[in-house]
């Protein structure tokens, strides 16, 4: 059986990492095409080095999120290979190209069934769509299979867990004996901004301002986009802008840290997994679980409320496991086999 699995941004590649192992081990032959939405190295090709993700078969480079030209060019890829299943992941633009290039190719989801409640994020609308169009629904809890029941959507539903827990349980210990860090741990906060919204004033300054209101050292990886439109906007001397780093860089820093400040989904789940509170700097999340566990407190862009939402942060005593166990990969091979009668 032939699979084809589109990425296109960092956690597509985490997710694919382990998923790659399984479908290989279940005997599956996967096609793996890169769009290209993510192009610049620290944000894609190392992954590929430090995850021992198959290179890709297809390198798109087509340096856009414009989901109109990827679904072109993944639709030309399809009716070249003409695979059993189509396989996209989360919620970017990639993945919203992939589920409408797929004509007639049955379509998987994984991670599918997660909401915020928020229309005006493309993410959500993205998750929705793709929900809609896919055959197969892989959800990491039972709190996204139900969304989809309620929903009516005409797929298969299957929870699987979270193939980034997957990938944080067999890469963080690996991180933090090969990865050095800067600080002491437990002695500084770690930030990440780069949701659409966030990238625009004046959010971007107002979270600026928040981080500088921090107690503590701020190390943060500007995502391009990002350091683009901070120019002109001025960061205190306690937040420290590096460039992006590689994933195990990524993850023995934010393993490590006194607090993670984001507003990626993907880290937000990376920081309970880790151990270490998160201060989520939007106004709604999908992880909504997170937040019920109080390991997570959302502060959308006000300054004060980073600030303060930092200093408070603490992770329960009491946690519970949350999105899987860290075999969802397997969990997805057998489902794809199961569906197409292996």
């Amino acid at each position: 059986m032939r699979v084809l699995s589109v990425v296109g941004n960092r956690p597509q590649f985490i997710k694919s990492a382990p998923l790659s192992v399984a479908l290989r081990e279940a005997g599956f032959e996967e096609i793996v095409v890169h769009t290209g939405q993510h192009w610049d190295r620290e944000l894609s090709q190392i992954f590929f080095e430090e995850l021992s993700i198959p290179e890709p078969a297809y390198r798109l480079d087509l340096r856009t999120a414009a989901i109109a030209l990827m679904e072109t060019a993944i639709a030309e890829v399809l009716a070249r290979e003409r695979p059993d299943w189509l396989l996209v992941f989360g919620d970017t633009n990639s993945t919203a190209a992939g589920a409408r290039a797929a004509d007639g190719v049955p379509v998987a989801h994984v991670e599918a069934g997660l909401r915020s409640g928020d229309l005006s994020m493309p993410e959500e609308r993205n998750r929705i769509e793709v929900d809609r169009l896919a055959a197969l629904l892989l959800c990491p809890d039972e709190r996204s299979a139900e969304t989809l029941r309620g929903e009516g959507v005409s797929g298969r539903i299957e929870i699987v867990g979270d193939v980034m827990a997957d990938a944080s349980l067999r890469f963080a210990p690996i991180a933090r004996e090969r990865v050095p860090i800067p600080y002491e741990p437990g002695t500084y906060a770690v930030a990440t901004v780069h949701r659409e919204a966030n990238v625009l004033q004046p959010r971007l300054g107002r979270i600026a301002d928040g981080l500088g209101r921090v107690g503590l050292p701020v190390v943060f990886p500007a995502h391009p986009r990002t350091r683009a439109a901070l120019d002109g906007i001025p960061l205190a001397s306690n937040v420290e802008l590096v460039e992006p780093l590689g994933y195990l860089e990524l993850a023995a820093l934010a393993s490590q840290a006194r607090v993670i400040l984001t507003d990626s989904g993907g880290l937000q789940k990376e920081a309970y997994w880790y151990g270490v509170p998160c201060v989520t700097m939007r106004p709604s999340t999908e992880w909504v679980d997170t937040v019920a566990a109080g390991a997570n407190v959302l502060v959308d862009d006000d300054p004060d409320a980073i600030a303060a939402a930092a200093a408070a942060a603490r992770m329960p005593a009491d946690r519970p496991a949350l999105y899987g166990d860290g075999n969802a990969a397997y969990r997805i091979a057998e489902a794809l086999g199961k569906v197409a009668g292996r």
